[in-house]
């Protein structure tokens, strides 16, 4: 019988393996089923682990594996602006619902230092950069350069020389050098994203168009997966929300994805209940010419039970 030790000890690295494989794969689902497996294999191996390298050294190897061998039959996933240019002009939407879109990973009940953290490793944008690495480099680079593995070890979980290993992780720095997302910008101040989280959430549910223009940046990027359109200028968001958002009663809730604020939207339905819509992932930066610069949202009301939002809300 497998030690039962193992769960007190193994417990406390859940939430890094839930991070480290989601940007393997960029899907949150897919990410808690391979940490779940990942446990399970290692409780029932326990007993023959003998400490031979630290519990969470192991942890990783078997969930980096596990992940590569999902990598062998999946697509890269992505996000709208990874399939084209962006538009500030009015234009009809497309739904795609059979590209592998890259989802949000849910980060309620973090603390202030693992939501920074998380915000430098799994912002959408750099989530999205790591799947174009081929899948040994993407999974070197994630070892090293942000769970701090040495090359060796990382190697050694990888089944490959450490020469090897190297040479890996100098392609995937190269190819992300040369695209790289802007990051500095990015605004760390909790204050400021409590305070952007407050006027969204007002703007929203009141269809207030100029409360939400005074948030936008005027080179806002506004995706809407599985719509393939996206938008980048303050002028095309809000004349989306004022011909399709804002012309049906909305209710929203605060929650938290990829350690940035978000919200979960829901929609006015027939009986007058609201019924999960989306998750907004909201990115802010410092500035006088508005703060949000980024605004992911999400059309899958799937999501919402990962982000312990409720499905219905009353009228």
């Amino acid at each position: 019988m497998p030690d039962e030790n193992f769960w007190q000890l193994a417990n406390p690295y859940r939430r890094e393996l839930l991070a480290h494989c989601y940007r393997l794969l960029g899907s949150s689902q897919d990410a808690e089923d391979l940490v779940q497996d990942t446990m399970l294999r290692a409780w029932q191996a326990y007993d023959g682990f003998h400490g031979r390298a630290s519990l969470r050294t192991w942890l990783y190897r078997i969930a980096t594996n596990a992940c590569l061998n999902v990598l062998k039959s999946a697509q890269r996933r992505v996000l709208p602006s990874g399939l084209g240019a962006g538009t500030d002009a009015v234009t009809a939407l497309t739904k795609i619902e059979s590209v592998p879109w890259l989802g949000p990973l849910p980060t309620t009940g973090a603390d202030p230092a693992e939501l920074a953290a998380l915000r430098a490793s799994t912002r959408l944008a750099v989530v999205a950069a790591f799947q174009r690495l081929p899948p040994r480099q993407r999974a070197v680079l994630m070892l090293v350069d942000v769970a701090s593995f040495r090359v060796q070890e990382a190697a050694e979980s990888l089944g490959m020389t450490t020469a090897a290993a190297r040479s890996a992780l100098q392609r995937a720095r190269a190819t992300l050098a040369a695209d790289t997302p802007v990051e500095d910008e990015v605004t760390r101040d909790p204050g400021l994203d409590e305070e952007v989280l407050r006027r969204y959430l007002k703007a929203f549910e009141d269809g207030d168009t100029a409360g939400l223009a005074r948030l936008l940046r005027t080179d806002v990027e506004y995706q809407m997966p599985p719509f393939v359109v996206w938008f980048h200028s303050r002028d095309a968001v809000l004349d989306h929300h004022t011909r399709r958002v804002f012309t049906t009663p909305r209710r929203a809730l605060p929650t938290s994805a990829n350690g940035f604020p978000a919200v979960g939207s829901y929609s006015q339905a027939a009986d007058g209940s609201f019924t999960a819509h989306a998750i907004h992932v909201l990115e802010a930066v410092d500035g006088v010419d508005g703060v949000l610069a980024r605004i992911v949202v999400f059309l899958d009301p799937a999501l919402f039970p990962a982000f312990r939002l409720p499905e219905r809300l009353p009228g």
